[in-house]
Order: C-alpha cells, then structure tokens, then sequence
C-alpha cells in the first residue's frame, strides 16, 4: 500500500524525520517509554519522539552503564555520547524500571539535549490516593514545561492535544481491529511500520495519515487467510525480523500486549472533565506493565482475555534480554495462559544478537505446532 510507504520511510531515517519537524519551528523532546505525558508536551509546542535503540555497535555507553542492561538504555545512551540524536531539545523519563531510572541521572550529568525532566508516576494505579499523585505529578510537569516555554500551557491547546492524540488512538485501534478481522489485509512488515512510525512523526500528519489508511482498509476486500493467530506480548518491540518471520512461517499477528503497541495507544481520553484529570484516568486505567501495579492478576487476565477476544492460537513473548520486570513477569503469565490451554513461546531478544536462523527455526516449529 502507497500510504503506507511514509511509515517506512519515517522509520528508516529518523534523523532527517526529525529536521524536518525542526525546520517547522517544533522543538523535540525525546522520551522512551509509553508513560511519558506526550499530551502536554505537545500542547506546550513541542514535538515529542520515541527513541529506541541504536543499530550501531555499542562502545561509548559501557563507560556509564553495566554490560547488563537491556539495548534499549544502552543503544539510546550510544546515540546521544556518540551526536545522532542532536536534533533533540529536550529528554523527558518516566520512572518504569530500574535502568530508565539510572539512566536519567547518567543523561542529566553526561548529556546536553536541553530541556530535561523526570516524571515520577505512582508504581500502584488501583487508589484514589495513587490518582491524586499522578495529577500533581503531571502538574508538576506542566509547570517544569511552562519554564522551558516562557509562558502558561493554554488551555484549548491542552484540549486540541488530547482531542488529536484520541484520533491518532482511535485510528491505531480501528487498524488493529480490521486486522484481527481479515489478517491479510495488511503485511506485518507495514503493520510494524504503522505503529513504529506513529511514535516518531508529526502527530497532526499522522492523525491525518492514518485515518486514510483506515478508509482504504475499510474498502479493500480482504484476501482469505489460512495463517496462525499469533499475539505478540512483551516490552518494546523495535525488530521488524520477528513481524516478517512470523508472516514467512505461516503466522500472523492479529494483537499484542507491548509498550510499542497496544498498551502505548490504548483508551481514549475524556474530555468532558479537567484535562489534567482526564490524563490521570488515562495513564491509570491503561493496561499496565510489569514496572505498574493495577491487581495481582490484571495482567495474566488481560492477555488471556486478549487472546481469547483475537481468536489467538499462541501467543509469543518477545522479551527484551535483560528487562528484569517482564522477565520476573514471564512465568506468572505463562502460568495463566496455560490454565487457558493457550500455548506459548518464549523468546528472549537483543537488538545486537540476533540468530535469525535460529528464531526462523524457532517461530517455524511453534506455528506449525498451534
């Protein structure tokens, strides 16, 4: 599909996607995880942008960080030591897991992007004590925001974000849903795409973008679709070699439960209450992930409901090597997938290590097994 070509193109070559964004007098603050307010940081005239990690070897970052850390905080930290991500303004951190959190005092004392804030949301989502310290802890942002910009964030411009950020959301959810529906409808290397890109480019373009994509879909007819029902779960997905080897070995990804997915654009915000309240219900009520407690069991009956909703025959966790909280996650989900008679397959990743015989061989025996 032609419409989608602009996704690969963004995803290939950020760094020209970012002066681009510049040259239309938008300053950009990076950020890495799916808590990160981009709402407000819109509404303040700042372009906010996903980073994930580097394709380059890693050499800079070992002097800062244990080789133990996950690639996405050491590939990030490369980029910024060795100047590819000099287009940004600004680096904001939300407190998910321990190695963001190192992370953002080794960037405060060894980088020089700018603008800089952490965002230390409450860990447990389930009280009304814990929603009343996420709203000022996202009116303490807005103030930290206001500084940076000389001024007040405006009202309307808050509510025009959240209005654009319910589009780019709901649209993201229709694509997820026609593909679920008729999987044939759309590759996984473009689905991919679609979601990565959506993280990185101009959000007025993209909402305008991804609302054609949806009415082409919605028109196109299907081709049948004889391929396994697979959801991938797991943190941040940034590895296109698993959506086009599961596609070659015959299975197709109808959902996900990833912070570079479903969990990044899921629910809507209100919008006929304080905005600051209405971010709150948001970022509570999402699904969480394993560095946020919403309930014991929330997420082992979330992707259980999520496979059942999806017609899914396996589910595969793709997990970022070295990412504590979704490795400490694993087996307590696997447990309830299977009490649902869900099969599942583990696959543990690194963005500079990868066999991709190996996961060919590995996804090959899985799927045919489903």
């Amino acid at each position: 599909m032609k419409e989608i070509d602009p996704f690969h193109i963004a995803i290939n070559d950020p760094a020209t996607l970012a002066a681009g964004i510049k040259a239309g007098s938008r300053k950009i603050i990076g950020y890495m995880c799916s808590y990160a307010p981009e709402e407000l940081i819109y509404a303040a005239g700042f372009h906010p942008m996903r980073l994930f990690s580097s394709k380059s070897e890693i050499s800079l970052a070992e002097n800062h960080l244990q080789a133990y850390c996950c690639s996405l905080v050491r590939g990030v930290l490369e980029d910024s030591l060795a100047g590819r991500l000099d287009y940004l303004d600004g680096m904001v951190f939300p407190h998910t897991c321990d190695s963001i959190q190192r992370l953002s005092d080794i960037w405060r004392l060894n980088t020089n992007h700018g603008f800089f804030a952490d965002v230390i949301m409450p860990v447990k989502l389930n009280t009304a004590s814990a929603r009343a310290y996420m709203t000022d802890v996202l009116k303490k942002f807005q103030t930290d925001l206001e500084k940076a910009i000389g001024h007040p964030i405006v009202p309307a411009d808050l509510e025009a974000s959240i209005c654009l950020f319910n589009r780019i959301r709901k649209n993201l959810a229709r694509i997820y849903e026609l593909k679920s529906k008729s999987p044939g409808l759309i590759r996984e290397i473009d689905l991919f795409a679609i979601v990565k890109g959506a993280m990185i480019m101009d959000r007025e373009e993209l909402a305008q973008r991804l609302e054609t994509i949806v009415l082409v879909l919605e028109k196109k007819d299907p081709p049948p679709s004889l391929a396994k029902r697979i959801i991938l779960a797991g943190s941040i997905c940034d590895m296109v070699d698993i959506y086009s080897l599961i596609e070659a070995c015959g299975g197709t990804v109808v959902a996900d439960d990833l912070c570079t997915g479903n969990r990044w654009f899921e629910g809507i915000i209100p919008v006929d209450i304080d905005p600051l309240e209405a971010l709150t219900a948001r970022y509570a009520d999402r699904a969480v992930c394993p560095a946020k407690h919403s309930g014991n069991t929330i997420r082992g009956e979330n992707l259980v409901a999520l496979a059942n909703t999806h017609r899914a025959d396996g589910v595969i966790f793709a997990l970022l090597k070295f990412c504590d909280p979704h490795a400490f996650d694993y087996p307590y989900m696997k447990e309830f997938l299977d009490t649902a008679g869900i099969k599942s397959l583990h696959l543990e990743l690194d963005d500079h290590q990868q066999g991709q015989g190996q996961l060919s061989t590995r996804l090959e025996t899985f799927i045919h097994m489903i």
